[in-house]
């Protein structure tokens, strides 16, 4: 009887120790939509653009690559591939600018990089990563869209 009561109790802690870490605000279905696990976490591949081999004196030529780089970035933000991208300051390394990439492994990662014509170009370069971060990260796109004054 006593360690039947021991193991009673134990189970009640255990179950009352998670209940106290359930988030109350979770939203199941959202949660699913996003491709969130239990943390509210996913996978994602983290993208550093940095300079690349080649080297373009002139600018018409550079300005067109770096037009399509900029299309290319809406065009995979659009898609649902790409949920940041942005630039780095000037560094000490080659670093350009950084993708998170809404993918889960650095195989899938290449072919998408390689629709950019700053990178198929040579122009940039890049290294991959996986990154495993927030599921929500997404969603901040839509409000990106009405805050920004003037596009790139």
């Amino acid at each position: 009887m006593k360690k039947a009561l021991i193991l009673f109790a134990i189970i009640s802690i255990a179950t009352i120790s998670r209940a106290q870490n359930v988030n109350p605000s979770y939203n199941k279905a959202l949660a699913d939509s996003l491709g969130a696990d239990d943390y509210g976490m996913k996978p994602y591949v983290l993208v550093i653009l940095k300079t690349g081999p080649t080297k373009i004196e002139d600018k018409k030529k550079l300005d067109s690559i770096f037009r399509g780089h900029f299309n290319n970035i809406g065009r995979l933000a659009k898609k649902g591939d790409l949920v940041v991208a942005g630039p780095l300051k000037k560094n000490d390394k080659t670093y350009r600018g950084i993708f998170i990439l809404n993918i889960k492994t650095i195989e899938e990662a290449k072919p998408l990089l390689n629709t950019d014509p700053a990178v198929s170009s040579g122009v940039l370069d890049y290294e991959l990563f996986q990154w495993y971060g927030s599921a929500a990260l997404p969603m901040y796109l839509p409000f990106s869209e009405k805050i920004e004054k003037t596009k790139p």
